[in-house]
């Protein structure tokens, strides 16, 4: 499905020349030239790697500025296009230097930046990758509104890179709750801890009033009954996985925020209820991009949800 606004036509390799489709599989990276743009195509790499998957880092640079479609300025607008040929084009030859083994290819486009990467999501990539801010093309990329209209629309994971963003040690963090999308973000937590060869700690977080009539140890126990509950059929389906079971008194955002600094990856439902309710578009998803000291990977339940 092609949205509007969206038209993905200038490649910068041959091998691309196919309608600008990802491939199935594919982990599609946003590339501005900023520290944090190339953060994020590094840490995508490494996930490329790591999973077998390709990889396409992508530019987007559309051209806003009034007049921009006059032949008065059609050098600048074809400079501009070379300019973002060149920067997708050094960037690629420099991860297939560092990875050897790995697909790389490049895409570069006039076309806005959320209305790109969600374009490519619904083409087939099984990951978008985007960095904490960014500049260019992709301006404010978590910020601001495109990292938020990706995270918050699009049909497939998406990486939020920041933090401590290169650290292979320590846990992968999930929140749990039961809802459809915390369900995805376990299978993807699973999956993730089972690829780096590290722990995972599962986390259901609750909130009790002030002055709650039940102990706060029957509570406790009542809380990590439901989640030892819904982490049993992933322990069977992922027995080579080392798993911890946290229930944590307090906000699910403090609570997140907190593991991610020594985590190596936070995996989130899209949405939730309960101690993580709302949790992409509500307080913690936000604080999670904002504030998460490792990337934090977001999930998305199935659209019949």
């Amino acid at each position: 499905m092609q949205r509007p606004g969206s038209t993905l036509k200038s490649e910068t390799t041959e091998e691309d020349a196919m309608n600008a489709n990802p491939g199935p599989g594919r982990i599609v990276v946003g590339y501005d030239g900023s520290y944090e743009a190339r953060q994020a195509v590094h840490w995508a790499a490494a996930e490329a790697e790591r999973t077998g998957a390709p990889l396409q880092i992508v530019n987007a640079y559309q051209i806003t500025w009034p007049g921009a479609y006059y032949p008065a300025v059609a050098e600048q607008l074809e400079a501009a296009q070379e300019v973002s040929e060149q920067r997708v084009g050094e960037i690629a030859e420099r991860i297939r230097g560092l990875h050897s083994g790995l697909e790389v290819t490049g895409l570069s486009v006039d076309t806005p930046a959320a209305a790109t990467l969600l374009d490519l999501g619904d083409a087939g990539a099984r990951l978008l990758v985007v960095g904490n801010r960014g500049a260019g093309g992709l301006t404010n990329l978590v910020m601001g509104s495109i990292g938020q209209q990706v995270a918050t629309h699009s049909r497939v994971p998406v990486v939020v890179v920041r933090g401590r963003c290169a650290v292979t040690e320590g846990p992968v963090v999930v929140g749990v709750d039961g809802s459809a999308s915390s369900t995805d973000a376990l299978g993807l937590a699973f999956t993730a801890a089972r690829a780096r060869g590290v722990e995972l700690l599962a986390v259901r977080a609750y909130v009790t009033p002030a002055y709650s009539p039940l102990p706060r140890a029957e509570v406790e126990a009542v809380e990590r009954t439901v989640l030892d509950a819904g982490l049993a059929p992933w322990r069977e389906q992922y027995p080579d996985v080392k798993v911890e079971a946290l229930v944590a008194g307090g906000s699910a955002a403090k609570v997140l925020t907190g593991l991610s600094h020594t985590a190596q990856l936070v995996v989130v439902g899209s949405r939730g209820h309960g101690g993580f309710a709302g949790l992409l578009l509500g307080s913690v998803g936000l604080q999670l991009m904002h504030h998460a000291e490792c990337p934090v990977l977001i999930a998305h339940a199935s659209r019949a949800e």
